[in-house]
């Protein structure tokens, strides 16, 4: 439950910004403290219709007497977005962004003055947050008091667990794992589908069977009072069936594999954070 009910705008009312608002609303947060900007009028009325929301085609406008930004546009925007407030938020409100690759120096160049340091928490969520099932690290600067610390923690809890980082550098690290991740099971699904359909079995059944299994695998380490490399070793009999594919996979290189996969997203996660730096120089 949100204790702090501030008065909180989202620029940008897109279905990340989406899955937070729903959270929110659903764990009792006011709606009418709620606003959501975008440019799109079937976007607004939709988030309106569907949460009882403000909303609005202005920026500058909302913000003004927000508590709390939260920014919910795509990279490509946020030059145009983020410098489109400036001016507009020198009462200091706890900014709190979602947009991928963009620093906080970054940020914070383009909202206000250089003499000026935003309270800002940049946050790097996944897309199971759409079911409330995400999981969000989160990187606060000197300027973000413990009250406002705990706000944002709240506002990204409404969709799934959360996670402080001591450095901005760890959103990289999250951006790989988590922020990415999800992608990586999706394809270890594609391929359990594509093998079982090969063995014989109609689509159907290899996906539903291949979906139930990662469901209940997840649900297994969730519960578990063990890590997963005890579990794997409980379900792996030797001599049998699972200790065949999984010698097989370590033949293959398979932890070489993802951590060479891994490390590529946390290095473009780097680039891409040192192009959008070099882009306002």
């Amino acid at each position: 439950m949100v204790k702090n009910h501030a008065n909180l705008v989202f620029v940008g009312g897109g279905n990340m910004a989406a899955s937070l608002i729903g959270g929110l609303v659903h764990k009792g947060y006011a709606t009418e403290r709620i606003t959501a900007c975008d440019p799109v009028p079937e976007t607004r009325s939709r988030l309106s219709e569907q949460y009882g929301i403000n909303t609005s085609a202005d920026n500058r406008a909302a913000v003004g007497e927000a508590e709390v930004v939260v920014l919910a546009v795509k990279p490509q925007l946020i030059n145009e977005v983020a410098g489109g407030l400036k001016g507009a938020l020198n009462h200091r409100p706890l900014v709190i962004s979602i947009v991928a690759g963009i620093p906080v120096a970054v940020l914070n160049g383009l909202m206000v003055s250089e003499l000026t340091e935003l309270p800002i928490v940049r946050c790097m969520p996944n897309t199971p947050a759409l079911l409330q099932l995400g999981a969000t690290g989160l990187y606060a600067t000197e300027s973000v008091n413990e009250q406002q610390r705990q706000l944002a923690e709240d506002i990204l809890a409404a969709v799934g667990i959360t996670a402080w980082l001591d450095s901005e550098r760890g959103i990289d690290a999250v951006t790989a794992l988590s922020g990415s991740g999800p992608a990586y099971f999706f394809l270890v699904m594609e391929a359990m589908m594509a093998a079982g359909e090969k063995f014989g079995l109609a689509p159907g059944v290899a996906r539903d069977l291949t979906l139930q299994t990662a469901l209940g695998a997840a649900q297994m380490a969730l519960e578990s009072d063990v890590d997963v490399a005890e579990l794997r070793r409980r379900v792996t009999s030797p001599g049998g069936t699972t200790e065949a594919a999984l010698n097989n996979f370590q033949a293959q290189g398979l932890a070489d594999i993802f951590e060479n996969a891994m490390t590529a997203a946390f290095e473009r996660a780097q680039a891409m954070g040192i192009e959008a730096a070099e882009a306002q120089e």
